[in-house]
């Protein structure tokens, strides 16, 4: 009998990730030996954003490098796995049916913030993968809406995966180099893990106002709201929030790994 996987949120950090891959690499390696192997997955990642929820349908989706100024080896990188089209029609319609007005995309690949991870937790690259896209401006309680849509795949050998960074300020790369640590970093990332585990979804939701240090860390809220959609997943109040420790990349991109087995 399959049990039901957990869902997840990944911490994937900069492009270069994928060509050095520090503590996040082992740990991402480690938490899917520790796993049932999925027949899928179905990513929520930060690097798609739109109005409305869409749903990629590719057969065999391509390898986005959505950014620049990087070596050329990792414009080279590919993550070639397979689509999952009749899943992306059933995550679709689990998604109209909680009224969340989902489109699909028949044409969209696989974005960093989903094929970096993936070369950790699933080298082989032979697992179906699909994304779902994120609304930043429809806020936290949307996205949670969205994984508890999505939460009954999990019993059915669906990997769940919001995938972001549990800090995440641009405006501060080349700031804390050479063993500089952002002050902010710490108190957030402690913050997040103590409501996680007390399952304080009220404190969660209105981290912008609650959580020490919270414009710092976050600007723009894209890349934690990845976050709620593997809360969501976890399918009820109560979380079974575990973190997992990658470290702090350049001073002030936390890597933290969350694994939410929900009531197991």
């Amino acid at each position: 009998m399959r049990s039901a996987l957990p869902s997840l949120y990944i911490s994937h950090g900069s492009p270069m990730t994928a060509l050095q891959p520090g503590l996040v690499g082992p740990r991402l390696a480690e938490l899917a030996a520790g796993m049932q192997r999925p027949r899928a997955i179905v990513m929520a990642s930060a690097h798609w954003l739109g109005r409305a929820p869409r749903v990629s349908a590719a057969a065999q989706p391509e390898t986005i490098h959505d950014f620049g100024g990087f070596p050329e080896a990792l414009y080279q990188l590919q993550y070639p796995a397979p689509g999952a089209p009749a899943l992306a029609q059933e995550v679709a319609q689990r998604l109209a049916d909680a009224g969340l007005q989902p489109g699909i995309d028949p044409q969209r690949g696989l974005d960093h913030g989903a094929w970096v991870p993936l070369r950790y937790l699933y080298p082989q690259a032979d697992i179906p993968v699909l994304q779902v896209s994120i609304q930043p401006s429809l806020g936290p309680e949307h996205q949670l809406a969205m994984g508890r849509a999505l939460a009954p795949l999990r019993e059915q050998g669906v990997l769940l995966i919001g995938s972001g960074s549990i800090t995440h300020n641009l405006h501060d790369w080349r700031n804390y180099q050479d063993g500089k640590e952002a002050p902010y970093v710490r108190p957030f990332i402690q913050w997040v893990e103590q409501k996680l585990q007390a399952n304080d979804l009220p404190a969660l939701l209105d981290y912008r106002k609650q959580a020490p240090f919270a414009a710092q860390a976050h600007p723009t809220d894209e890349h934690l709201l990845p976050l709620y959609f593997a809360m969501g997943a976890a399918g009820g109040e109560r979380l079974g929030a575990r973190r997992i420790d990658a470290g702090i990349d350049m001073g002030f991109l936390a890597m933290d790994i969350y694994r939410f087995d929900g009531e197991e």
